[in-house]
């Protein structure tokens, strides 16, 4: 069985875990998307305005955890993290549905609200229909 390769990372304002909104649409920023070089070429056909998937390898997530309590809500019942969008998880994945603002050159992306931190592995990108 062959690794996943990491096609890219993200640069993005926000640092910790904590600075993280819950979900793209509660305030997340934009951020560059940067593409490996090797995996350049894959770029041809993207756009400004298309919406893609973004998967990302949440690589700051607790891969032990196996139940928590959503939106981090105390009160809350826990929950099995299959169940969630939990970023801790065993294989921690993020998926994103997010828009292409601007292709930089062959090697760049800016990309509408992610809600990652900066240095975030990219692992793959698809077309979001």
């Amino acid at each position: 069985m062959k690794a996943i390769e990491f096609i890219g990372k993200i640069q993005s304002p926000l640092k910790r875990i904590e600075d993280c909104p819950l979900q793209e649409n509660e305030g997340a920023p934009q951020v560059l998307v940067r593409i490996n070089k090797k995996y350049q070429p894959a770029m041809l056909g993207l756009n400004a305005g298309d919406r893609v998937l973004l998967f990302t390898w949440l690589h700051e997530a607790n891969r032990n955890t196996l139940t928590t309590k959503p939106r981090n809500n105390p009160k809350a019942t826990a929950t099995g993290v299959f169940a969630t969008r939990s970023p801790d998880r065993p294989n921690p994945i993020g998926i994103h549905v997010v828009e292409i603002l601007e292709i930089l050159d062959n090697s760049k992306m800016r990309i509408s609200n992610l809600e990652v931190i900066d240095g975030t592995p990219l692992i793959d990108i698809k077309p979001y229909f």
